[in-house]
């Protein structure tokens, strides 16, 4: 039996890989899975997160011109709401799930949410794949690529940790031992009638 930390990681890497078949940050992507399912949210998920990391690539250019950099500096900004939105959506499907479940008395509260937990696993998806690269990269010295290798490794080990902690949440959950809470991330930067910067130029 598949655990979820699995599917996930099969999700994000098979993304990873198929964003690299495009390598272009304004490509369209087709998402495999069914819209209403939790492996389309993962997917979509590993995508932004996918499409994020190459922008932050992009914008640390130094012959970038400043008005290209504005220009992805706030499509990163959106991106993050993207993310935070799809976190919150996959954390429903876990309340949704879970929903039946009556934990115990003495249940504890984990420090993060189970999609919080998965946006983790997604990013260290994509550091695997990274650093994996510069591992093999041909232009590189041996000694690029043997540091590299010690922190790919590291990475590995980092994944299969978390993975471990994320199956042992679920299980935890199942069971009772632990409730799951969610507290909206209420970010305020992107709402005109939250930021100050924002609402104030309106007037």
């Amino acid at each position: 039996m598949m655990t979820f930390s699995k599917k996930c990681n099969t999700i994000f890497d098979k993304c990873v890989a198929y964003y690299h078949t495009l390598d272009d940050v304004n490509a369209s992507m087709i998402n495999p899975y069914d819209f209403n399912s939790i492996e389309h949210s993962l997917f979509m998920k590993s995508w932004i997160d996918t499409v994020q990391w190459h922008l932050e690539d992009i914008i640390r250019d130094p012959s970038l011109p400043p008005t290209d950099a504005i220009f992805i500096k706030r499509r990163i900004d959106r991106s993050n709401q993207e993310r935070t939105d799809l976190v919150e959506r996959i954390d429903a499907y876990f309340m949704k799930l879970y929903g039946d479940v009556i934990p115990f008395p003495d249940a504890r509260i984990n420090t993060e949410t189970p999609a919080w937990a998965i946006d983790r696993l997604s990013i260290l998806s994509l550091k695997v794949y990274h650093w994996n690269v510069e591992v093999n990269r041909p232009d590189a010295s041996l000694e690029h690529r043997n540091k590299c290798q010690q922190k790919y490794q590291i990475l590995l080990e980092q994944r299969t940790d978390l993975s471990t902690a994320i199956d042992q949440l679920l299980d935890d959950l199942y069971s009772g031992i632990k409730c799951l809470k969610l507290y909206k991330q209420m970010k305020m930067y992107n709402d005109p009638n939250l930021n100050p910067v924002l609402y104030k130029s309106e007037k």
